[in-house]
Order: structure tokens, then sequence, then C-alpha cells
């Protein structure tokens, strides 16, 4: 007799502020249909990257779904970047960036037929301060956004437009940063400094056009200054920012120091003010599940 393949849902029940029961009942539906067995793993904030090693390793699953934002999908895949097992997004976080740059549909039904497909791809994953990062990771006003955001009590997108505007006039914008990448030194200055894998950000915004998830490298992104007129081009998808905007620079590895602490967040989770990070790409990339008209 064959044995089932045991498919795994690890989710954040708070992600959102959105009940997860649903997700949680159509997925074990929706897997036993197809004939796996459904594993559930709830996230408690506490022991949860040990509880889910544990749990990999005793049910060793065909492949892990993850329920919640980006901060959620990068603690599961600091657990399997090292494991051949593949995963597979349900997102269900106040900005799902990650899923925002693989172009996964919003309909539930639709996401999971995804993950139980066969379309993948090797997904880079980037160490940022010994932590891992697959979408994005910033120092400045983004940092200090979500910092503002995580601390107030409304979620999803309008709480973030909420906290955009007293971000921007409480801000200690620009700030001084030394960059060190590709073996040269160099004293910049910008309101925000991004380290990016993807292209967007979870509320759409397109600040790395250039930018591919699976070639090896990622860019570093200097933001000059604040143009109304430069942002509003990346929420239409324009791949001609201006120069004296945003400085894009190649990489593998970098350096930034800055003369104060400075507020960083990675994958949209605020990790406190830091005068010192440093990025450099992982060998570990992760087989992610994309719909199959997704172009590498």
């Amino acid at each position: 007799m064959k044995t089932q393949k045991t498919i795994l849902l690890v989710i954040n029940p708070i992600a959102g502020g959105t009940d997860k029961k649903p997700i949680i009942n159509r997925f074990k539906t929706f897997v036993t249909e197809k004939n796996y067995v459904a594993e559930v793993y709830e996230t408690t904030g506490e022991g949860d990257q040990k509880a889910i090693k544990d749990l990999v390793d005793r049910v060793n699953p065909d492949r892990v779904f993850i329920s919640g934002g980006d901060g959620t999908i990068r603690e599961v895949a600091d657990v399997l970047k090292e494991k051949d097992i593949k995963i597979a997004l349900l997102p269900s976080g106040s900005a799902n960036g990650l899923a925002e740059n693989l172009n996964l549909p919003e309909e539930l039904d639709e996401q999971l037929n995804i993950g139980l497909a066969d379309h993948f791809m090797e997904l880079d994953t980037i160490d940022v301060n010994g932590l891992t990062c697959l979408h994005i990771a910033d120092i400045g006003v983004n940092a200090q956004l979500i910092k503002n955001y995580e601390q107030s009590e409304i979620r999803g997108k309008f709480g973030y437009l909420l906290q955009a505007f007293p971000t921007l006039v409480s801000s200690k914008f620009p700030f001084e940063v030394s960059l060190t990448v590709n073996g040269e030194t160099m004293e910049k200055e910008g309101i925000l400094v991004a380290i990016a894998n993807a292209n967007k950000f979870g509320t759409g915004a397109n600040i790395n056009p250039q930018g591919k998830m699976n070639d090896g490298k990622f860019e570093v992104l200097i933001f000059k200054n604040f143009s109304i007129t430069e942002i509003l081009k990346t929420f239409y998808g324009s791949t001609n920012l201006d120069p004296d905007f945003v400085e894009v620079i190649c990489c593998t590895e970098v350096e930034l120091k800055t003369g104060k602490p400075i507020a960083l967040q990675v994958d949209g989770e605020y990790l406190g003010e830091e005068t010192t990070v440093k990025a450099s790409m992982n060998p570990h990339k992760i087989a992610i599940a994309v719909p199959a008209d997704y172009k590498l």
C-alpha cells in the first residue's frame, strides 16, 4: 500500500488582523481531496522555528505551504533553506510583498492549485545581519514606517497609509551612509537604502524594476530624496527612474555603516536601529511555487 504524502501548512493566526480559520479549513479539505495528508502548525511567536524544524523532521512533508506576511515566510524559509523541501504561499499578511512579486492571485483555491502544481522558481536568499531575507531589507524611512505601523492598532495597507505622513514629518532623514560594495567604499546620503532581491514592496511600488529573484545577485538602492513624482512612477511600473532620485548598485555582498543608529527592517519586520548592516548572497536557494505563466 502506497503511503500518502504530507502537506504541511504553517500559518500565522494574527497576520493581517483577519480570521485564519477559513484558510485552515479550506487547506485541509483541498489537500485531502487531492489524496494528501494535511498537517497544520499555527505560530505562537515563541519558539516557532524549533517547533517547525521538529515537525518537519517528524512528518517529512512533500511541501510546505506558508500563510502569513513576509515575516512569517522569512522565518519558515530560514528553517527550510538547507532542506530539499518546496514551499508555496497562501498570503494573508498586511502587505504581502513576496506574493506581489510572484504575481500570485488573490483567490485561495487558485493559490492552492499553484502550490500543488509543479511550476517552481529557485529563489535566491540573502543573509542580512545573520537573518534570511527573501524579499527586501532596508534602512531609513520605510523601516521607520514599519516600526510605526507595528505600534499602531490599524492593520492592512490602510494602516500603512495612516502612518506614512507622521513618519515623514517626524523622520530624521536624510542620513549619511558609508557603503562598501564590490571592493569599493563610497560615501552617500539618502532617506532609504534598500537591499533588494525582489522588485516591489507589498504596496505594489516597483522600486527595483531591473531586479531578478533568481539571478544570484541583489541590488542596493540608494534613495537620495523624497520625490512625489518619482514615487508615483514606481506605482505605475516605470522602468526608468531618475538617477537623481535613486542610485542602483548590483552586487553579491555589501556593508552599510551609518554614523547614528538607523531603523532596519527585513522582509517587512522591524528589527531595531543599527549602525552596521552586512548582506551577502546565501548559496542556498528556495524552491517556491509560481503560476504557470510566471516569467523568470
